[in-house]
């Protein structure tokens, strides 16, 4: 199959993903809500009120559905490479998680506040040699972790995607050092051929 005509079945299955339709349907800007909604849905993870930072937020299916949680006196800061249309409520910085000065405008954007909830739905820019791929979305995961570790509320909760493969369960471990529980969760609306999954941490304790 050529690349137009892979790119043509994806185009065509993707009309008919029915997350894709419920999403247009009721006004999400992703079909990755679901997956942020299906996790809550089994385990609460957000505050009315509380303070959210969403890592690898665009285009912001997951921004809404943390702001719909924490409502008007909550907070949420989002963070993407990629540029995201506003959404009211939330405090959008545009630029690489792994620049510095990026980190230094999410601290000046909680305004001194800690976040009770970090999500990350990041991933690396796929290069299509697996082993440098995994190596850069652990990378990406350590980045969070680091972040958890600096800024987080005593007792927060972290959401963050993993893909399997190696070095998983080592930064599981340490996400164990850090949390009193740990979970894993692989959503219906995550692709069941995608090696996509989350690692929920609850109870920071560091």
């Amino acid at each position: 199959m050529s690349r137009r005509q892979k790119t043509k079945s994806w185009l065509q299955q993707h009309k008919v993903d029915p997350y894709v339709v419920e999403a247009t349907k009721v006004g999400y800007r992703s079909r990755a809500a679901y997956k942020l909604l299906q996790v809550n849905a089994k385990q609460p993870l957000f505050e009315w009120g509380g303070v959210v930072v969403d890592l690898g937020a665009s285009p912001g299916g997951w921004s809404q559905v943390a702001k719909e949680e924490v409502g008007s006196k909550g907070l949420v800061v989002a963070v993407d490479p990629l540029p995201m249309v506003p959404i009211e409520g939330v405090e959008f910085i545009q630029g690489d998680f792994d620049d510095a000065g990026v980190a230094v405008a999410v601290r000046e954007a909680l305004g001194g506040r800690q976040p009770e909830v970090v999500l990350s739905d990041m991933a690396p820019n796929i290069s299509g040699i697996r082993v440098v791929d995994q190596a850069r979305a652990m990378h990406l995961a350590e980045l969070v972790l680091v972040f958890v570790k600096e800024v987080a509320a005593d007792g927060a909760t972290c959401l963050v995607k993993v893909f399997q493969g190696q070095g998983v369960d080592s930064f599981r471990r340490d996400m164990e050092r850090c949390f009193a529980k740990v979970s894993a969760r692989k959503p219906k609306a995550s692709k069941d051929k995608s090696r996509e999954y989350y690692l929920l941490g609850q109870g920071f304790n560091v």
